[in-house]
């Protein structure tokens, strides 16, 4: 047998090897042709569905629309649930505000549920009911330590050191100390310094008044073992008094600007604080350790200090002074009376390592009234 090679055809000879140029020229010309095919497909796909939209009834579109504003309305009522912002407008609130018991400038509570002021066997009951709902509107994400402080606030109260005892709640897992340093919410302070000037302004406008009468319109008078404490509350309990913020609107203002004031929860205030010479606080205890307070010093004389935890502090003019408030502390003025009052700004901030979520969760359970 004789083996003859069989010819093969021009088309089945292998292609010579095409140099790189050759082979990009062929790839974009393949890529533009699948390009122009995606277009064309994605033409079509557009006009179909315009003519299905065309073809659909009356009463699939009219389903549409309602699923459409259905959606809308969830929405919105989603919005309005979420917490409030921290200070409305003071026209807002002067009538509502009055009628919920804001007289001569200060709060006076009528609810025996207030969780700031009742001290009974239910508080933790009342506590925990508020908390389960603030989750189901919600979410539980971030309450461990606020959950674990609601489980076991009795024991958490009963055994702090007498040096530290909340009258109403106590975080847990929260850095203790006395003072804390400026750093600690450094744009409030620095925010409350820069304008030491505009409140001064507006304190001695409002102390002019003293001259006239004992005790002028909005002004408080608190007791004291000697002497004499006035305070001029803008938020009180969390609310605000309208009357007051009216008659010292730049300083009201302000607020809003602070990053971390408490202006949403029984916990939050801000006032200015007047020590007539020879006056002396008892001491006592602030009703939680969630806030820092802050202290502008407005007018400092001599002889006037602070005792937090056992440690003395002196005041500065426009200058602020931190610190836990749920710790023992006291004030005195002890200066002559030719030097006139000891008098403060203050308001109350959160509690640098009390977290984003948890502040949002404790305005709702704390919230005034409820």
């Amino acid at each position: 047998m004789v083996w003859v090679p069989l010819r093969t055809s021009r088309t089945d000879r292998r292609a010579p090897l095409r140099s790189p140029s050759a082979r990009c020229a062929t790839m974009s010309l393949e890529w533009l042709m699948d390009w122009s095919w995606s277009l064309d497909s994605l033409r079509d796909f557009i006009a179909t569905g315009i003519q299905s939209f065309r073809d659909c009834d009356a009463t699939a579109l009219a389903a549409v629309a309602c699923l459409l504003l259905l959606f809308l309305w969830y929405c919105y009522q989603v919005g309005r649930e979420q917490p409030r912002a921290s200070y409305p407008t003071v026209n807002a609130l002067m009538q509502g505000a009055e009628a919920n018991g804001v007289q001569n400038g200060y709060v006076y509570c009528h609810s025996p549920e207030c969780v700031r002021c009742a001290h009974h066997d239910g508080l933790n009951q009342k506590l925990y009911h508020n908390l389960q709902e603030y989750a189901k509107r919600y979410s539980w994400s971030g309450m461990g330590r606020i959950h674990k402080g609601i489980r076991e606030q009795g024991r958490y109260l009963n055994s702090r050191p007498s040096i530290q005892k909340p009258e109403v709640f106590f975080l847990p897992d929260l850095p203790t100390m006395p003072y804390f340093s400026r750093d600690a919410q450094k744009h409030d302070v620095e925010l409350l310094e820069r304008n030491f000037q505009t409140i001064l302004c507006e304190f001695e406008t409002l102390y002019k008044a003293f001259s006239n009468c004992s005790l002028p319109q909005g002004w408080k008078m608190n007791s004291t073992p000697s002497g004499e404490w006035f305070t001029f509350y803008l938020v009180n309990q969390g609310m605000c008094v309208p009357r007051n913020c009216r008659r010292c609107p730049r300083t009201y203002r302000l607020l809003g600007s602070l990053r971390t004031c408490i202006g949403n929860n029984v916990f939050g205030n801000a006032c200015i604080s007047v020590l007539s010479p020879g006056t002396v606080i008892a001491e006592h205890y602030g009703p939680t350790n969630i806030r820092i307070r802050c202290h502008l010093g407005l007018k400092t004389p001599s002889n006037c200090e602070l005792v937090v935890g056992g440690e003395p502090q002196c005041w500065a003019e426009g200058r602020c002074l931190l610190f836990d408030d749920s710790f023992l502390h006291t004030a005195f003025h002890e200066g002559p009376p030719e030097e006139g009052p000891r008098v403060v700004f203050m308001v109350d901030l959160w509690h640098p390592n009390v977290a984003a979520a948890e502040r949002q969760a404790l305005d709702f359970i704390f919230a005034p009234g409820r």
